[in-house]
């Protein structure tokens, strides 16, 4: 009965225990808090950062269950970071980005600058090469018109480039005669318009309260006379610089012209060699880029050489009809400026204009001035527009920030090449981009040789392993006709090996031998023997 008692006791003590633990009694508009707050919580874990970013305010009321959620859910997720992914969260978005693109811009520019430091040291193999390839496209018409008359490649190429120097030298030939025959005439002219210049400037100068006389010209002629004599030795330093230049540009021509011949005989093998270092699944696309590169190239300076004609033409037509001296070699200048995009148009212009202001007066001038506007205005709004857009499709200010960037890192040869370089460059890149290679027959053409040249050499692969193959059964056959009972493939005859383990194998043969022989002699005395007793026991 005590014992009874006792389990009873303890039952009851326990069930007094678990009511003192229960909570309690809650109002039902706690219960209803605490549901919203349950709800909110649920919705801020479902919701992505911009939705719980506007859930209520911590000072909302009914919200204090949600914050608390949203603030343990955060607390739990910066918990499970490490100490540099908690600096990288601290540091603003924005300047993550910065910080990423900087070191790879720095990288990009460093490269360049390099590049540049290279180039300055080869300019002198760089620039005839250039001068060759841009040549090239445009003697190619004239060199596949000597094709199509059955001349050989290497000497459509030699013609083509006699003519061109034949045309050249005609050219300056002309020029020097205008030259020698119209600074003869000129000599009067520019006499008599300094003078008329200087009288003018006196008129404007007593206008303006400012002496300036014949004899202060004359003054500030001397003084430029004494500078030239107190400084021959630096000027004959740079005639000697002059001449070492001037070395350098025979060199330079040499190797163009050398150059040329190839360029235009095996100009597309040596493309097509190029191509072979890139690897082989950008190969169609490279080469394809190269293609339309070089033909924008050449339909630029084709254009380019109309444009400047043009540009030579009218203003020589108007320097003539106004009586400036000097007018063919105005044209030839202006032709060659033309070249250089926007600067070359603008000096040579500012020549043709102060000859005519020089030779022939103010009046003069203006009228030239009227002339060089109007060549300009027509390239510029009807030659560039329809002619060269069409060709190049660059944007004007891409055009001056080339020739910009070129004449400050080459000086004129880099005002010379920017533009034709920029065109080859643009137009690889949008070929690229578009993936046009993917639509271009020759791309293709080029793409399914490269395969069916991939299976020739797995056929090829394949046909050398099944030669091996037979090669080694035919060994292993040869071996096994030599040494009957023995496989040359089993491990341990390969490890043993050579000499020792056909030993081996023949004595392991032999014992074998030796073994059966003795088996079956005495299996034979031993039948012999009952033989004999069974004999004996019929007898009896």
């Amino acid at each position: 009965m005590n014992a009874e008692e006792d389990r009873a006791d303890s039952r009851q003590g326990a069930v007094d225990d678990g009511a003192d633990r229960q909570p309690a009694a809650v109002p039902a508009g706690a219960h209803a808090a605490a549901s919203g707050a349950e709800g909110s919580v649920g919705a801020t874990r479902r919701a992505g950062p911009r939705e719980s970013a506007s859930a209520p305010s911590a000072h909302t009321p009914g919200a204090e269950g949600g914050i608390d959620g949203a603030g343990r859910l955060e607390h739990d997720r910066l918990a499970g970071l490490t100490d540099a992914q908690r600096v990288q969260e601290d540091i603003p978005w924005g300047v993550r980005i910065a910080a990423a693109w900087a070191w790879r811009v720095l990288l990009i520019l460093a490269f360049t600058g390099v590049l540049l430091w290279l180039l300055s040291y080869v300019s002198l193999l760089i620039i005839p090469l250039l001068v060759a390839a841009l040549l090239s496209t445009l003697l190619r018409p004239v060199h596949d018109f000597l094709r199509r008359l059955r001349f050989p490649r290497i000497l459509a190429a030699i013609t083509t480039i006699l003519l061109l120097i034949a045309f050249v030298l005609g050219l300056l030939f002309q020029v020097g005669q205008q030259i020698i025959t119209g600074f003869a005439e000129m000599a009067d002219q520019v006499r008599t318009g300094v003078m008329e210049l200087v009288a003018m400037a006196e008129e404007v100068g007593r206008d303006l309260g400012v002496s300036i006389s014949a004899e202060e010209f004359d003054q500030w002629i001397a003084e430029v006379t004494q500078w030239v004599q107190d400084n021959s030795e630096s000027i004959l330093g740079g005639a000697m610089s002059i001449g070492s230049t001037a070395g350098n540009l025979v060199v330079g021509l040499i190797l163009a012209l050398f150059t040329l011949i190839f360029f235009l005989s095996d100009g597309r093998r040596i493309w097509d060699f190029s191509v072979h270092f890139v690897p082989r699944k950008f190969r169609p696309a490279i080469h394809g880029a190269g293609r339309r590169g070089w033909t924008s190239l050449g339909t630029y300076v084709r254009v380019q050489v109309f444009v400047a004609a043009v540009d030579a033409v009218g203003i020589g037509i108007g320097a003539a009809l106004l009586g400036v001296p000097l007018a063919m070699p105005v044209a030839v200048l202006v032709f060659l400026g033309s070249f250089i995009p926007i600067i070359g148009a603008v000096v040579t212009g500012a020549i043709a204009v102060l000859l005519a202001l020089v030779a022939n007066g103010l009046v003069n001038a203006l009228l030239m001035l009227g002339v060089v506007l109007l060549v300009q205005q027509i390239e510029s709004n009807v030659l560039q527009p329809i002619v060269m857009g069409k060709a190049v499709k660059l944007h004007p200010l891409a055009v001056v920030l080339a020739v910009t960037a070129g004449t400050t890192l080459l000086g004129i040869v880099g005002a010379l090449f920017a533009v034709p370089v920029l065109a080859f460059v643009n137009r690889s890149v949008r070929y690229i981009v578009k993936e046009e290679w993917r639509r271009d027959d020759e791309a293709i053409a080029m793409e399914q040789e490269q395969q069916e040249e991939e299976l020739r050499r797995q056929v090829a692969r394949r046909e050398i392993e099944v030669q091996e193959q037979e090669t080694t059964a035919g060994i292993k056959r040869r071996f096994l006709e030599t040494m009957p009972g023995l496989d040359p493939d089993k491990p341990g005859f390969v490890r043993r090996g050579g000499r020792l383990g056909k030993i081996g194998a023949a004595d392991s043969q032999d014992t074998a031998a030796d073994t059966s022989g003795d088996t079956t002699e005495d299996t034979s005395q031993d039948t012999a023997k009952d033989s004999s007793k069974d004999a004996s026991k019929d007898e009896d």
